[in-house]
């Protein structure tokens, strides 16, 4: 058994780069879990199921042979470093798909 099985992941990033015409698709889903930081980008709480229900959605929308999504998996918010540089959006709402 995998050891990654036993934990119970509750936050998350998710980065993607997607054709065209699924990245509509892409963005709605991952707005239902997640919030939106920045262009191609969404981070959050998110429960273990609901994690899965995400991979799940977006499984159903990619093409695997063109497209690219990530999802890192963290036990929580407090956990990881983060720098930011450069402009970042404040509500993350102003790429209007």
């Amino acid at each position: 058994m995998n050891k990654n099985n036993k934990i119970k992941y509750n936050y998350a990033f998710v980065f993607y780069d997607i054709g065209e015409k699924r990245v509509n698709k892409v963005f709605k889903v991952c707005k239902k879990y997640l919030s939106h930081f920045q262009k191609s980008v969404f981070r959050g709480e998110v429960t273990p199921s609901k994690l899965i229900s995400l991979q799940k959605d977006l499984e159903k929308i990619i093409d695997k042979d063109e497209d690219f999504v990530c999802i890192i998996k963290l036990m929580n918010d407090k956990v990881f470093g983060e720098d930011v540089l450069g402009k970042i959006s404040i509500t993350g709402e102003d790429l209007i798909i």
